[in-house]
């Protein structure tokens, strides 16, 4: 069984049937990916680089990952993140070259499934195909919002956000537990994803800390107040698609 370690309820299946209800035929096809190579990724080590010439796409299984590109004095930028269950571009064998790198910010497991494998399961199923696209568009509308993070919000709001995206999302694949969650993301990484500075971060997570909205320790985040904290985000997170098959 293709499942997050633990035993986890296969990730895929689980961000899939947030938008389609999948039949059992359908999760076999999902599960038959579990035959498929997977890699073990330490953290900090790239999966995939700028550069290279992608033949397969990859899935998460477990831990983080990101979209990130640097300048030529070393400044990086974190497109994106990357949680189980997700597609690390979707159509990206189509590129004649990477145009962006894929790092592990954690320990992280991903299936890689090679072209020919990826276009028969699309041909499998036409609620698979559904489900492939509503992640896709539920991808595009988080990239809009980090951008309006980048071009308009404050550093306090621009790091709520962020925390009460990821939180969500986490949370709407069974990740979250008594208002906590894994948080591997130094501060460094946090400044690449917001566009501020580790100094100013810092400032940020501690005036954070003692409005009483968030606790950071040990790798892990807890929300203490999410309605404060979504408040001050202006966070609603209807651009995720969480009730669309309920719909």
């Amino acid at each position: 069984m293709l499942k997050g370690d633990g035993g986890r309820v296969n990730p895929v299946i689980g961000k899939f049937e947030r938008f389609v209800r999948l039949s059992p035929a359908e999760h076999q096809a999902i599960e038959a990916l579990a035959g498929l190579p997977t890699h073990r990724v330490p953290a900090r080590q790239d999966l995939v680089r700028e550069g290279d010439r992608p033949t397969s796409v990859f899935v998460i299984l477990d831990g983080w990952a990101c979209r990130w590109k640097s300048l030529a004095d070393g400044r990086r930028q974190i497109l994106s993140l990357l949680l189980p269950g997700d597609f690390c571009d979707l159509h990206g064998f189509l590129y004649q070259e990477m145009d962006h790198s894929l790092g592990a910010l954690s320990r992280v497991r991903a299936v890689e499934i090679p072209r020919q494998a990826f276009a028969r399961l699309l041909a499998s199923s036409e609620r698979i195909n559904q489900a492939m696209w509503w992640s896709e568009l539920t991808s595009a509308a988080i990239q809009r919002e980090w951008t309006i993070n980048l071009g308009q919000r404050s550093a306090f709001e621009r790091i709520a956000h962020l925390l009460c995206e990821t939180f969500t999302r986490l949370d709407a694949i069974g990740l979250t537990r008594d208002g906590s969650c894994e948080f591997p993301l130094v501060q460094q990484d946090l400044a690449d994803a917001t566009g501020l500075t580790a100094v100013h971060v810092n400032r940020t997570l501690q005036e954070l800390r003692r409005r009483g909205l968030i606790r950071l320790a040990e790798r892990r985040a807890t929300i203490l107040d999410r309605p404060a904290l979504e408040e001050l985000a202006e966070f609603d997170a209807a651009y995720l698609y969480l009730e669309v098959r309920r719909r």
